[in-house]
């Protein structure tokens, strides 16, 4: 059985992107059940060059190049699921996801509760999301939150090399349908990942950098500006939690309320837009909880603007936290009521 397992010194280094195609490929070699379907998947290795020779290795009938139809894919997806089989679906951009959801959220969601247990859909869906790399305003969204909304699915969102490999081994082991987020940003970081299986928990958050001022919860690449801004903090005497939730869907409860009852301050940070986005369920979540009489300044959110994100590069970075905007709001938290 494989171990879940943190990352240490002593391990070699890969960047995200050749973490994913690692889970890929030991899934693949490990159970023939295992198959990929998406768009230029096969001979030119996906938009993100993350599949790379998997066509070569395995074939045609286990790395299938679908049509542009997102629609049509997941409705195979999502019967190849009912059949046995454990497809992983990679949309190009997230954003093409939209054109999924019918058989995302009315099909692969809820067929299990409609069938009342007897019919599993262990689907993976991989979507290259948010902004940063000039893809303007319908390739560059952060949709996590919508899909989080919806009982039946899981959603997760891998901030390291580590996590982006023992996540999609746990999510092919889910017998829900699981949504993984990759962000764009983040194929090319590097980080410690076993050669040896793994799996990362879904649903258990990672305390990144422990603290006492303050809890700043981040999702996705807003994980590393958040430790970045921690690291200007700590030189200016003030001590930061940075918390990576990893998991949208389910959110680690436990881990987030301990935290913020121990600094008794909290700071959400998000790529997605603000309103409606996953930092009001944290937020609201922190409010029902026993650390909201602990708290001794208001939560504070930290997410997108209220606009499509901009082509231009200079309002693509202003539509999105950036580390000066974390280091601002922490400073104002940190020192309301010190």
């Amino acid at each position: 059985m494989d171990t879940m397992i943190e990352p240490t010194a002593a391990l070699r280094e890969l960047s995200y992107a050749d973490a994913i195609y690692e889970a890929l490929f030991q899934a693949m070699t490990e159970d023939e059940r295992v198959f990929l379907l998406g768009e230029d998947i096969g001979v030119y290795g996906g938009a993100f060059q993350v599949t790379r020779d998997l066509f070569h290795l395995f074939g045609g009938e286990r790395v299938i190049d679908t049509p542009i139809a997102e629609l049509g894919a997941a409705g195979v997806a999502v019967g190849a699921a009912l059949a046995g089989g454990r497809p992983i679906l990679e949309f190009q951009f997230s954003d093409f996801a939209t054109l999924a959801m019918e058989q995302i959220v009315n099909q692969a969601a809820k067929i299990s509760y409609m069938l009342g247990g007897r019919a599993a859909v262990p689907l993976v869906m991989r979507l290259p999301a948010g902004s940063g790399t000039g893809a303007a305003a319908q390739h560059s969204q952060s949709l996590e939150a919508w899909f989080g909304h919806i009982p039946g699915l899981k959603v997760v969102q891998p901030s390291t090399p580590h996590d982006a490999k023992g996540l999609l081994r746990a999510a092919i082991d889910d017998p829900n349908p699981v949504l993984i987020f990759e962000h764009k940003l983040l194929y090319k970081t590097k980080g410690h990942v076993p050669e040896a299986p793994y799996r990362v928990a879904i649903g258990k958050a990672a305390i990144r950098r422990a603290g006492r001022d303050l809890t700043i919860v981040a999702t996705g690449v807003m994980v590393g500006r958040a430790l970045e801004a921690a690291a200007s903090l700590d030189a200016a005497g003030h001590d930061v939690e940075v918390i990576d939730l990893r998991s949208i869907r389910p959110i680690d409860r436990e881990t987030l309320v301990a935290s913020v009852s121990k600094t008794t301050r909290l700071l959400i940070v998000h790529e997605a837009v603000k309103t409606l986005g996953i930092g009001a369920e944290i937020s609201a979540m922190i409010a029902e909880s026993e650390a909201f009489d602990r708290l001794d300044a208001p939560i504070r959110r930290l997410g997108g603007a209220e606009c499509p994100i901009p082509y231009n590069p200079v309002l693509e970075r202003a539509a999105v936290p950036q580390v000066d905007d974390i280091i601002r709001a922490a400073t104002d938290l940190i020192e309301r009521g010190a």
